[in-house]
Parts: structure tokens; C-alpha cells; sequence
């Protein structure tokens, strides 16, 4: 059976912002299906791009898809804020050009992994699945007020102090073990109301809250930026792409506070109709670049 990927958001601006049909060495730090490092890869024949992702079997669908490209393209297991590591592993000081498509994947959404509440199974939400903290972990041990502070801070859910008490009320009964028990609880918090015959689930920002609590998404945004600003070369460009409000209000912060930087857009460029119609995933994405600085 043919794999299936799903089309990567924002292509056409992301190999813009890039300049990748100028050619040069490239980094996708979100490698995932592997769509933009194939596009970075078409666009000139002699760029190279160097990929990192953290999910092994992303790195190995992506393998497959890539293979073509023969030794124009490596890809290492890891998270995207060791960027320096992975260039240093590569003898590579300085590069053209990075991007960063943040959030979760496609394969991860639809897989067996706890990533989404549309179909049941164990709450996990690792995207490396190497490291021990699930979101199993964090639902079931987790104090009340730490559990009511995350799904506040990560999800911005009002409803995250009742939210909490329920789920500490549920867990003494019996362990939270899968995805639609969490989701159900959430369900039974929030007034039906404000949710039923709504396209957006009244889990969606729970479960956020919990994914990027497990998976230390903002620190590691955190950290990975200024690296990659670092291993810019003059006149090379970062392209970070986001899918919600926390976020990009990060992004933004990190990349505007350089002043080794020059912004490119003034505001984030966002997906065209055409693209969120073919394309629902691409709805809330927000690209931004920044060019480094000529001494």
C-alpha cells in the first residue's frame, strides 16, 4: 500500500523566505513527512539540507521518500534545539538557511500514539518515544494545582482548575489510561453549550496543554532559535512556521530581540483560502523569516 503523506504548509512561501532555488546548505529541524526538505531539495540540484526530528519513525518514512536525493540529504535523531550538535556532527560551521515547522504531525495525530481525541488509544503524546514521561504520567500523578497550572499556561483553558479537580476526582476511582477517557472527562467539565455542534472539541486545548508540557515544546523553541540564529551565515534565513498563539508569540519574541537580525515580515504571513481548502491542517499556521545580518 502506497504511504500516504500529507501536504506540507506554507511550501511555496517557505522556499521563498528560504531563497532555496539560490542553492546552498539547508536545515529542516521538523523534518516529519518530509515534504519541505524535498521541496528545499527540488529547487536547486545543488542544495543540501540536513534534517532532524525527534520520532524515529517519521526519520524513517522520510528515508524511504528521500532516498533519491542520495547523499544531498542526512537526517539525525534528535531534538531540534541540539541543532548545533547536528552541525557540528556534520563538520558544518554556518548554513543558508533554516526552517522550523513546530507543532505536531500528520502521522502523529492520526496514529496509535495519544496525540488525538477522534479515535482511542493510550495516552502517551511522546514524540520521541525514547524518553519515560508520558502523558499518562502527567494525567495520573500530577498534583491538582500543577495539572490545573499546565492545562492553564500550555492550553490557555478557562476551564483548567475544574478541568483538573475532575481528573484527580476520576484518577482515585481508577488510572486515566486512554485518550477518549481523558477527552470524556474534559466533556463533562466544560457546559455543552459552549461546545456542542462546534467544529473545535472541547479537548482540543487540554490535550494541547498536556502535548507540549510532555514533549517540552516551548523549551525547546526556546533554546533552538538562537542557536539557529547563531549558525546562520550573513545574508542566511530562518523560516518558522506555527500553529497556535503561544507559539508564534514565542517566535516572535526570540526573533525580533536579535539584533544580529533583520525581520522580513512584518507580520506572519498565513496560508491562502486555496491552501486551507485543500488543506484543513494549514488553517492556523503562521510563517515567519528573518535574514542574518551582513557585517
Amino acid at each position: 500500500m502506497k504511504e500516504i503523506f500529507h501536504p506540507p504548509v506554507l511550501l511555496n512561501e517557505s522556499i521563498e523566505f528560504l531563497k532555496a532555488e539560490e542553492g546552498g546548505i539547508f536545515v529542516d529541524a521538523t523534518l516529519g513527512g518530509g515534504g519541505h526538505t524535498e521541496a528545499i531539495l527540488e529547487a536547486n540540484p545543488q542544495n543540501k539540507v540536513i534534517a532532524i526530528d525527534r520520532d524515529e519513525e517519521a526519520i524513517d518514512r522520510a528515508i524511504k521518500k528521500l532516498e533519491r536525493f542520495g547523499n544531498r540529504f542526512s537526517v539525525y535523531h534528535a531534538n531540534f534545539a541540539q541543532i548545533g550538535v547536528v552541525l557540528d556532527e556534520e563538520g558544518i560551521d554556518f548554513v543558508d538557511g533554516i526552517l522550523f515547522d513546530l507543532g505536531v504531525s500528520h502521522f502523529q495525530l492520526r496514529g496509535d500514539r495519544g496525540f488525538s481525541f477522534w479515535k482511542d488509544a493510550p495516552l502517551d503524546m511522546r514524540m520521541n518515544r525514547s524518553q519515560k514521561l508520558t502523558a499518562a504520567d502527567v494525567v495520573n500523578t500530577l498534583s491538582e494545582r500543577d495539572l490545573a497550572n499546565i492545562i492553564y499556561r500550555y492550553g490557555e483553558e478557562r476551564f483548567s482548575r475544574k478541568i483538573a479537580r475532575e481528573i484527580v476526582k476520576r484518577r482515585k476511582e481508577k488510572p486515566i489510561k486512554t485518550t477518549l477517557e481523558l477527552a470524556k472527562i474534559v466533556e463533562f467539565v466544560i457546559p455543552k453549550k459552549l461546545w456542542a455542534g462546534k467544529k473545535k472539541h472541547p479537548a482540543t486545548k487540554t490535550f494541547q496543554a498536556i502535548r507540549i508540557y510532555v514533549n517540552k515544546e516551548f523549551e525547546s523553541i526556546e533554546e533552538a532559535i538562537p542557536e539557529a540564529v547563531d549558525r546562520l551565515k550573513p545574508g542566511g534565513r530562518i523560516v518558522v512556521i506555527t500553529f497556535h498563539s503561544l507559539e508564534d508569540r514565542i517566535v516572535k519574541k526570540l526573533l525580533k530581540e536579535r539584533e544580529d537580525l533583520k525581520i522580513i515580515t512584518k507580520k506572519p504571513v498565513l496560508p491562502s483560502e486555496s491552501e486551507v481548502a485543500a488543506n484543513p491542517a494549514a488553517r492556523s499556521a503562521k510563517l515567519r523569516a528573518a535574514e542574518k545580518r551582513v557585517p
